[in-house]
């Protein structure tokens, strides 16, 4: 049996047309909403992230309040237990925080006490100013001022 040969295969030409082609506007339509469900999904994801980042920075910067505010009534306790005392500085720990605490007798004025307690917590740092009368006589202390200081 004699094998033929078979004749080379040859491309006929195609015909080229300017028109677009039936699938290209579908395609283009589907590109469009994709891109569109993507940004709509990346704006979802950054709120979201925003909101836990808000919600946590006001935790802590509450957390640094408290933790403050621990600390001057530390240093009030202080004082009512001996109406001299006085510090330069001394680190109240509340749970795996701190407050740095200063007491100056006298000051602002006489038979009185500055009490100023500073506390930071996740890098917000809050800052607290006590101001309380003594009785020279009796001890007995009461506050005049308690406020928040901006740094």
């Amino acid at each position: 049996m004699q094998r033929q040969r078979s004749a080379p295969h040859t491309l006929l030409p195609t015909p080229y047309s300017l028109l677009p082609a039936p699938g290209q506007a579908a395609l283009s339509l589907v590109f469009l909403i994709g891109g569109i469900i993507i940004l709509i999904g990346v704006t979802v994801a950054f709120l979201s992230f925003s909101s836990v980042n808000t919600s946590f920075g006001f935790q802590s910067a509450q957390s640094a309040e408290d933790v403050a505010a621990a600390g001057a009534n530390d240093a009030l306790l202080q004082i009512v237990r001996n109406k001299s005392f006085a510090s330069a500085g001394y680190a109240m720990p509340l749970g795996s925080n701190s407050a740095t605490v200063t007491v100056a007798q006298n000051s602002p004025a006489t038979n009185q006490a500055t009490i100023t307690s500073q506390a930071t917590v996740s890098g917000y740092v809050r800052k607290l100013q006590v101001v309380v009368e003594i009785n020279a006589t009796t001890g007995q202390t009461s506050i005049l001022s308690w406020q928040s200081l901006t740094l």
